[in-house]
């Protein structure tokens, strides 16, 4: 039965903003506050309202560097605790959130129980911190959004919600941003307008922006919902060993790895657990996975020791299938308007890739502000950030394909993820060191000679199956990064944190091993050690 609308009221006076920030998620609201530090005045249009049910929640070390650094840099103190676990317990104890030390993945076969190996070539658990106080985080995204914008209205963000916002109209040197708000039709101007509504967002509607896709890459959907009473991996028969982990399973990112797909797990500290699986089009195509619940529970039976954990658990949110998860805009900016990372493309949540993009993005953005507001650079430098920001989507799609094609052989599949945590472990401590040459792409793509192997090796993963020892050649194209002591055999899969690694690899990091000894002996982050 259609709904009847009331009649819509006149406009009000219209007001003009520098900024016109088209989405009130994390993002959206971070540069809110970043801008406003800048002295830049902003409008945040929100379309729903908070709070509100999202996904993506998993952080990492380098998604926690890049707040620490933008909350250091334009003076946002309420954000640092955000950063680690440990402090975040703390200070905002309200505001709920997970323990991640790390990233677990188990293989699974259909229709077999989990085989814990014995050599664990079935599993790889790779530790991103060294105790839970500086350990990263899951975000309930309803409670950190709501925190996020908060924070942004005190820094003199003026926020509407719930807005219906027509296409903008652009009169020479500003647009026109108009539509109504609770049955009143509302007007404003605003120099710049920065789209973080997400993927086939306001612009690309609004702009009727063409979706260009990643070439290669396999077509992807996903099921995914909130759920209680999830059962931690150590209490299943099915993982039971000996042996202590370098840290629990569960308090990580826990992904569930099978021909076609993958499975995320992420546990949040007020008992709920984000859980979903990304699959492909041949997969849910089995699975019948537009049905919602129905192709959960088909999923749950397919994989016995994933059904097993998930056996008395409930779903607190419907289930919600997305046909087509990977997105990609044909431009990310243009004449009076831009798109933050988050707006412009997505790939997958495989390696937590959405955060750090993102911000990535907000830090380019941000200084763009900063150094070229107002000047007749900016033109210039927004087409750049456009380029910028679809340019590392693009290399991250060609790395995430190539582990979509690795699924069905683990062994493969591992020796492909060293690329990832080398990549981040090596950005991250160029970052905390200050380096002049840190990396400034995601997954070190700009570091001349890794990122052609990251491309090389990614490539030639999907086009065929790479003939001689392929873990011999990841070894070799992570060696100048490798500060984490990976792609090593010793260790069977089990990655912990142990700052030898990163004091034997001090010269890749322009110090000598003593200097990056004294370093660690005071450094938060790496507390407490054994040097």
């Amino acid at each position: 039965m259609p709904v009847e609308r009331k009649p819509v009221t006149g406009p009000t006076d219209t007001a003009f903003y520098d900024l016109a920030i088209v989405g009130s998620g994390f993002g959206g609201s971070l540069l809110a506050m970043i801008a406003r530090r800048l002295g830049l005045s902003v409008l945040l249009l929100e379309r729903g309202q908070h709070p509100r049910f999202a996904i993506g929640e998993s952080t990492s070390p380098l998604t926690n560097l890049l707040i620490e650094e933008l909350a250091q840099r334009y003076d946002l103190p309420r954000l640092l605790p955000l950063t680690t676990y440990g402090s975040w317990q703390e200070s905002y104890p309200e505001v709920a959130c997970g323990l991640k030390r790390g990233f677990t993945y188990y293989r699974h076969d259909a229709g077999r129980p989990f085989r814990n190996a014995v050599d664990r070539s079935d599993q790889l658990l790779v530790a991103a911190s060294p105790n839970d106080a500086v350990a990263d985080t899951h975000w309930f995204r309803a409670d950190v959004d709501a925190f996020f914008l908060q924070e942004a209205i005190a820094a003199g963000a003026v926020y509407r919600d719930r807005v219906l916002l027509a296409p903008p109209i652009w009169e020479g040197e500003t647009a026109l941003l108009h539509g109504e708000r609770r049955e009143a039709r509302f007007s404003d101007r605003a120099r710049l307008i920065v789209d973080a509504t997400g993927p086939r967002g306001y612009l690309s509607r609004a702009l009727s922006l063409a979706e260009s896709e990643f070439p290669g890459y396999p077509a992807t959907q996903a099921l995914y919902s909130h759920f209680t009473s999830v059962r931690r991996t150590e209490t299943l028969s099915a993982f039971h060993r000996t042996e202590t982990p370098p840290y629990p399973p569960d308090d990580a990112a826990l992904h569930h790895v099978f021909d076609g797909g993958w499975m995320w797990v992420l546990r949040v500290g007020n008992g709920i657990t984000s859980a979903g699986i990304s699959v492909t089009d041949a997969l849910a195509a089995e699975l019948r996975l537009s049905e919602g619940e129905p192709a959960w529970r088909r999923f749950l039976t397919l994989y016995p020791t994933i059904g097993e954990q998930f056996a008395e658990a409930e779903a607190v949110q419907p289930f919600f299938h997305t046909p087509r998860l990977s997105f990609r805009t044909s431009a990310a900016s243009g004449p009076g308007w831009v798109m933050l990372p988050s707006a412009a493309a997505f790939v997958d949540p495989l390696f937590s890739t959405g955060f750090p993009l993102t911000l990535l993005g907000i830090e380019r953005l941000a200084r763009l502000l900063e150094e070229s507001w107002g000047t007749a650079s900016l033109s210039a430098r927004l087409a750049d950030f456009g380029r910028t920001t679809l340019e590392e989507v693009d290399t991250t799609a060609k790395y995430v394909g190539a582990c979509y094609t690795a699924f069905p052989c683990f062994s493969r599949f591992a020796a492909l993820s060293m690329l990832y945590f080398a990549a981040a472990s090596y950005s991250e401590m160029a970052r905390r060191l200050q380096r002049p040459d840190r990396p400034r792409r995601y997954l070190a793509a700009d570091l001349p000679e890794f990122g052609a192997a990251l491309r090389a090796l990614s490539l030639a993963e999907r086009q065929t199956a790479p003939t001689g020892d392929f873990d011999a050649d990841v070894a070799a194209a992570v060696d100048s990064i490798n500060v984490a002591g990976l792609c090593d055999p010793a260790k069977r899969n089990w990655y912990d944190v142990d700052l030898q690694d990163v004091v034997a690899a001090a010269p890749k990091l322009g110090l000598s091993p003593n200097e990056m000894r004294s370093l660690l002996r005071t450094a938060p982050w790496a507390q407490p050690n054994s040097l």
